[in-house]
Formats: C-alpha cells, structure tokens, sequence
C-alpha cells in the first residue's frame, strides 16, 4: 500500500511538473520594420483579450509564454499597423515579425478622399514622377555594351492559411505527418503547407553590338509534389511564367500572362495612374521621396504601391512595393505583394537586388487556398567585354548538362536564400505520401485528369508506354455512329530517339475497324516526348481513317468528345488512306522548317459522291494523289510548355508568319492529277494596356491548276459548338469551293474595360469580347464545272436531296459573320453569341448560333 502511494506521488509531481513545463514554453523573436529592417524597441507583444504579453527590448528582442489553446498573438507599436499572427503552442519556438508603418498603408480612401478631384496639372508628385521616367533610361542595363550576373530564384508553392484545426478534420485528419510540415509565412501571419519548391541558378550575358542575349542554367533542383507528376516540369514552367520576373523599368510588366502598366511606363503610366508625394524618408541610410500611385480605376489591370525615389538629381528607385487592388478585376488572386531593392555598384551603376513575389490564390471558395512565392536575387554583376564564343551557343536559353545532378556543394555557393526547415524535406513529405493507403489511385486519376493520359510505370520504373488521350476513347459521328478508340504512344524511357504511336478505332455504325500507326525518329535526345522543343525529326505515318473535309481545320484532335456533338449534320465524308514521310526542324529563333511527302487514297462515304461533270454521270470510288510540301512557319520569341498531349504556347504575343506550297504529281505512285496549291499567313496580338488585347490574323492561298472539287480551297469551318481558333462559326463543310481566297479574322477581348464601369457588373468580373471574320472567295472558270459542262476532268458540286451544298462566292461580296462574347463567367466560361451576315439563302445555312469554351484565365 506504501508503494502504491509513493507512485501515485511520484506520478502526481511528473503531470504537474509536465504542466508548468508546458505553459513555460516562449516564443521569441525579434520585430523589426519592414521598409528599413531595422530594430522596433518597446513594441507591445500580447494575446488580444488574455492580458498576457510583454515588450520589446532596445534592440527589438521578444519572449512571450505560450498557453494551450491560445493560437494568436498581436504585435504593435506606435506609428505601425498592429499584426496578428497565428501561432502553434508548444511547437512555434521562434518568430520574427516585421511591422509596416501606418503611413504607407496603401488604400484609397486613406491617401485621399473618396470623392477628391485629382488633377495632373500643377502638381508637384506627377511632375517629380516624368522626372522619374525621364532619366529611367540611366539605370537600363542594356544600354551597356555588355553586361553579365548571377541569378538565384526560388519558388516555392504551399497550401495558404493552415490551421491546427483544420488538419485535424476531414481527409487531413488521415495524414497526421502533415502537422511536421506546416510553417510561419512572416510576410502574411499565415500558416502554410509547402508542397513543392523550384530552384534555378543561372548566368545572364548580354552584348549590345550585334545584340544577343543568352541565359545559361547551371543548375535546377526541384521537389516535392512535381515528382508525382511526369509533365512535372510544366508546373514549374508555368510557375515562372505566371510568376515571371518583373522589371519596373519596362513600359509594360508582364504578370499572370496579362501586360500591366509599370508605375514609370514612358508611354501610359502618367494617364492611367495617381500618384501622390507622402513624405521624405529614409532606406537603408539613403534619404529618398516615398511616392505612392493608384490605379485611375481600381478594376483596371493595374498596381497599387509604394516607390522610394533618391533625394538627388538622378531619380533613381532605390525601393519598389506593388500589389494588386483589392478590387482588381484579375481572376483566383486574393492577394499580391511585389517588392523590389535596388543596390549601387562601385561603378555608381544601380542594379536590381531583390525581387520577391508573394500571391495568396483561391481557384474556388470550397478549396484550400495556395500561396506560390518567388524570391530572386541579383550577384555578381560585371560589364567587362565577354568572349565572343559564349554568344556563339545556339538558343536564347542554354542548360548547362549536368545542370540537374548538382550538389550540395554547388547550392551552398550559389542558393543566396536558404531553405526553410520544411522545404528541405520535401522528399519526406513525398514519401510518407506515397506509402499511404489508396494514395496511388488518387493520383492515378489526377495524372489521366490533368495530363489525358494513363502512364504503365511507376516512380522507380518511369513509363515507357503512355495510355491515351484519354478524352478520345469515346465519340460518335455520322459514320461510325459510335465510336471506341483505344490509343498509346512511347515515351524516351524507352528510346529517347525512337518513339511509336498509332491508335485502333471502330465504329458500331459502319462496323469498320481504323487505325493510325507513326514512327519518328528524333536526331535530338528527348527528355519524355519527341514534341518537345527545338523538333528535329523525321516521321513515318501510316492511317486508315474515317474524315470530315473540315477535320483539318481542328486544333484538337477529331476524336475529342466535346469536337464530336455538332451544329448541323455532317454526312459528307470519307474513308482516307495515306502514308507520309516527314521531316521537320525547328530552331531556337523561332523559324520551323517541315518537308513531306504524301501518298493518299480518297473514297468517299455518307452523302459525299464524286460524279464526273459530263453526261456519263459516272460514280468515282475514290481519288488518289501523290503530293510533296514545303512549309515555313517563322515565330520569334515563341516558347512552349511541354504536355503528354501537345505543345501549349506559353504566349500568344510573338508575331506568326506561315508561308507553305504543295504540289501534287500526277503519275507517280498512282497520283491522279497535277496540282500546286500555295498559301500565306500572318498573325499577331496587339495589346492595348487596360484596353485588352486585339488578336489578328491574316491568310490568303491560291490552286494554281485544274482540279476536281476535292482538291479545291474550302474554308476552315467550325462545326462544333468549341471554339476554335482560326475557323468560321456559321460556314457549313464544304459550303464554299474556291481556288483563290483571302481571309481576316479579328477579335477584341476588352478585358472588362467596359463591364468594369457598370454596377451591377463588376463584381461578376466579367469580361466583354467581341469579333469578325471576313472571307473573300474566288472560283477561276476553269474550275467551275457549271461553266465547263462535258470537262470529265471535273465533278459536279456535292449536293444532299438533290440540292446543293456547295457554291460559288461572289468575288465581289465576302462572307462575313460576327461575334459579341461575355467572357470569365464563374472564372471559367466563355460563351459568345455569333451572327451570320451574309449569304443568308444558303440552304441549312445557319444564321447565328451559341459557342462556348471552358479555360481558366487569370
């Protein structure tokens, strides 16, 4: 009995010595201010409402104890805006916290009045800010002869505003591994959950004489939830587009894929913002005017901020702090915060520092919320002459080989921002996620969500065949009725110079199988697909398929569920075998070259018929052609992003120019006619700052001989109720036949500009678009079986119920039709309304009709 009491003591002093230890936890930390880092001395530190708390020391030092259950502490001072931050008892041991002064708070109707009348005239922060533009052009690295620097860029993504609780509940409460990862976001008081982290060590060089640029990657390390992923690189490719470097001294800073006016753009930044002069200040020792400037109207893609300005003669920005509007029309992003530091050489040259990049993102109110952050920083910056060899590499971008195999030792001298706990155990995270129950389904279905493909490897084992496109298993047309089709192709895992595709149809209406067999050979040493940018390759194709005439004109494949509901009924069609032999070659500047040569057997099927033009009538079974092409496409600046699927541009903004001839052989390998078929085409987005985007395009092309209807120009018609770039929304299959045409499609994406302006509007974010597509068409007689009656070497015009389908435009009145769209709907629904102008006798032509597209915008 003693010893039973002597435990129950004994176990009575370990709780309670438990207890004094766990409530004598601290937290401390050092507060300092957030524009001049220096030292906040006697800041109060307490829980709101506890009357705990405590003060800052002279040097800005803070301890505080913790209490269970007591999850936030406030920090304030006078002059500054109080902060709370969100804390985890006994697990958060230490945090700075940096407080922003009260006086650079940036909202409207702090800096001024609600209702204040601004005026530029006279007015001393707009005439210091042309001052500012003015001498801008002293501070543009690229007015140097040569210059060259390190850059170091990390970017980090993490689930945003983690809490304890709510790692506690639904499917989080089943990977209690999660609680290790979680970590303190200084800049935002929040929580967050990294899942992936990117880093890149590189070296630019440039020469002014001949101009030439070039960015030369030394090293890349990424982890994290990126290795799940086979097309992990695209996250970490539109990460750093998205989130792209920013550099105020450019007219227009390019951000979320959208131009926004800089704060000292030389042509639009005086009109499109205000500005107002706050005080003087000073930033790390240097005396400088603290500016700050607001978006005329608040909805407008544009900044709110913050700029340092040096006191002196040279106007320089020593500082720069950017966000967006709280009210900005920009889609997902709750908030953004851009800061910028600028640093004077030895040379009295200023430089770019630092340019970090936090952005709070919510894709939908029901799911957990992401932070992406991107740090940058500038070294080593140097404007001796560089050898001349260095510019004689090929491409703008050059990744030194064993750029992703670096260690340790490499990102000790080269990472200027050191991992935080968390991201340095990725892998971990990665793991424990792998080994949980069911987690490999899960991600199995993301792969074929996200990707459209099925892979047949695993981590330790990469995939070696591809399932898929997943999104072309099922369809229907007017042929087949019902259509399977079961697709594959081969990965580098398994060649990384050889690589096989084909795909197996059939159709339930027809009872017809169709395959697609393809080889290609790539003298370039693919990463996964033999896509991937610069292609230099040469392909084999062998393909038994059923086709519509406008399948051509598709950006997608023909076989994709949503291309395969249609407008009107297409029965004109036709069973096609060819086999074709490719080469094609790209280079870093932008320029494709493609050579083919073609062999293929037309038969045509449904209400399609090949009657000759004479009084025999006689019913041809099928055509053969033997033809050979060279194409020119010439992009400079174009960049892509690798999918399983297709290349994706990254912008839209680089200038197309197409030029391509075809010439078909009559007598060689069974070739039926003679024919050379020449076609040109221009486009080019032209963006007009708050105003959105204009898109343009320009074509034109001319059969140069004789030839049967199959063989003439018909328009690039749309059938689906997708959009699509390039085509016509209202012009049926074959509706027009031309040997001389010329097309112009524009479309205006205002970007809101005007739904903006509207109450009522506003706050869905709408966006207004619209558009107009002309086509002149021109038919020679010589091609014109209604003036050749007899010509055998013609065949009459498609007709469906003994009535024509097919027609002869007037040379003299084009064909118009228009579009008037309401873009953005949920943050994802474009639909547009379009009218047909013209030709409104055509029979089953259809005079307007609704077209939508589904695609998450910024």
């Amino acid at each position: 009995m003693e010893n039973k009491y002597i435990k129950s003591f004994l176990l009575f002093w370990v709780l309670m010595i438990s207890t004094i230890a766990a409530s004598a936890q601290k937290i401390q930390g050092v507060v300092t201010d957030s524009l001049t880092n220096e030292p906040i001395p006697y800041a109060s530190v307490y829980y709101e409402g506890k009357g705990v708390g405590g003060i800052t020391d002279a040097d800005g030092h803070y301890s505080v104890e913790t209490r269970q259950g007591w999850n936030k502490l406030t920090f304030s001072s006078v002059g500054y805006v109080n902060k709370v931050v969100n804390i985890i008892p006994g697990v958060t041991k230490t945090m700075n916290v940096k407080l922003r002064s009260d006086d650079i708070e940036l909202q409207e109707v702090i800096v001024k009045p609600k209702r204040e009348k601004y005026s530029r005239k006279n007015n001393p922060a707009v005439e210091m800010m042309k001052k500012v533009i003015a001498h801008k052009r002293n501070n543009k690295l690229d007015e140097n002869d040569y210059y060259q620097y390190n850059k170091y860029q990390k970017i980090t993504m993490a689930l945003n505003d983690v809490t304890p609780e709510m790692l506690d509940k639904g499917m989080y409460k089943k990977m209690p591994f999660l609680k290790d990862q979680i970590e303190l976001c200084e800049e935002t008081g929040k929580f967050i959950l990294p899942v992936s982290v990117d880093e890149t060590a590189s070296q630019k060089i440039y020469r002014k004489h001949p101009k030439s640029e070039k960015n030369i990657i030394k090293g890349m390390n990424s982890s994290g939830v990126n290795e799940l992923f086979a097309t992990g690189d695209m996250l970490s490719t539109v990460l750093k587009d998205v989130f792209t470097d920013v550099n105020i001294y450019d007219d227009d800073i390019r951000l979320l894929q959208y131009p926004f006016i800089s704060p000292i753009s030389s042509s639009d930044a005086i009109s499109f913002y205000k500005y107002y002069i706050m005080d003087t200040t000073y930033v790390d020792k240097d005396r400088c005017f603290h500016l700050t400037f607001v978006p005329n109207n608040s909805q407008d893609f544009g900044f709110t901020g913050h700029l340092y300005v040096l006191a002196d003669s040279s106007y320089t920005v020593k500082k720069c702090t950017m966000n967006l509007p709280k009210k900005s029309g920009v889609n997902f992003v709750d908030n953004m915060d851009i800061i910028q530091e600028f640093e004077q050489l030895p040379n009295g040259e200023w430089v770019l520092k630092t340019d970090d990049m936090i952005v709070e993102l919510t894709l939908m109110k029901i799911m957990q919320g992401f932070q992406i952050r991107r740090m940058t920083r500038y070294s080593d910056y140097a404007f001796d002459e560089l050898p001349q060899q260095l510019f004689k590499r090929k491409g703008a971008e050059i990744k030194e080989a064993d750029a992703m195999m670096r260690g340790e030792d490499f990102w000790n001298q080269y990472r200027q921002v050191p991992l935080t706990e968390t991201e340095s155990s990725m892998d971990v995270l990665v793991k424990r996620l792998e080994q949980m129950p069911g987690f490999k389904y899960v991600i199995f279905v993301l792969k074929a969500f996200v990707e459209n493909f099925v892979e047949t490897g695993t981590k330790d084992h990469p995939s070696k065949v591809d399932i898929g496109p997943v999104n072309t298993m099922i369809s229907n047309n007017y042929i087949d009725g019902l259509r399977l089709r079961m697709s594959a192709q081969t990965t580098a895992n398994l060649n990384p110079h050889l690589f096989f595709k084909g795909y197996y149809a059939y159709g339930f209406k027809d009872h017809r199988s169709k395959y697609m067999a393809e080889m290609e050979y790539s003298f370039n040493k693919k990463e996964y697909l033999p896509r991937e940018f610069p292609k230099n390759s040469i392909t084999l194709t062998y393909r038994y398929d059923v086709m519509s005439p406008t399948d051509k004109f598709l950006k997608t494949d023909k076989d994709n569920v949503l291309v395969s509901f249609k407008t009107t009924t297409v029965d004109q069609m036709s069973y096609v075998r060819n086999v074709a032999l490719k080469y094609e070659n790209e280079t870093q500047y932008g320029l494709k070259t493609t050579v083919e040569v073609k062999h293929s057997k037309d038969e045509p099927t449904g209400g399609l018929a090949y009657i000759t033009n004479d009084d025999k009538k006689t019913l041809i079974p099928d055509i053969q052609t033997m033809e050979a092409s060279l194409a020119f496409r010439y992009a400079p600046g174009e960049t892509y992003i690798n999918t399983k699927q297709r290349r994706l541009p990254v912008s839209f903004d680089a200038p197309v120019f197409t030029l391509s001839h075809t010439t078909g052989f009559k007598g060689v390998f069974g070739g039926e006619y003679n024919y050379n078929l020449t076609e040109v085409g221009i486009y080019k987005r032209f963006w007009f700052s708050s105003w959105g985007k204009i898109d343009m395009f320009l074509k034109g092309g001319a059969q140069w001989n004789k030839v049967p209807f199959p063989l003439l120009i018909m328009p690039a018609a749309n059938l689906s109720y997708i959009l699509q770039r390039e085509t016509f929304n209202l012009v049926n299959n074959m509706e027009f036949l031309n040997d001389r045409y010329a097309s112009f499609d524009i479309s205006w994406d205002l970007n809101g500009k005007i739904f903006n302006r509207i109450p009522l509007l506003k706050k869905l974010k709408w966006r207004e678009a619209i558009g107009f597509k002309m086509l002149y068409g021109h038919l020679t007689d010589k091609n014109n079986p209604l003036k050749n009656p007899g010509d055998s070497e013609l065949f009459l015009f498609p007709t469906r119920d003994g009535h024509p389908t097919s027609f002869v435009m007037d040379s003299k009145t084009p064909y118009m039709e228009c579009s008037v769209g309401i873009h953005n709907i949920f943050k994802i629904l474009h639909i547009d309304y379009v009218r047909r102008l013209n030709y409104l006798d055509n029979p089953g032509a259809n005079k307007w009709g609704i077209r939508l597209m589904v695609m998450m915008t910024f």
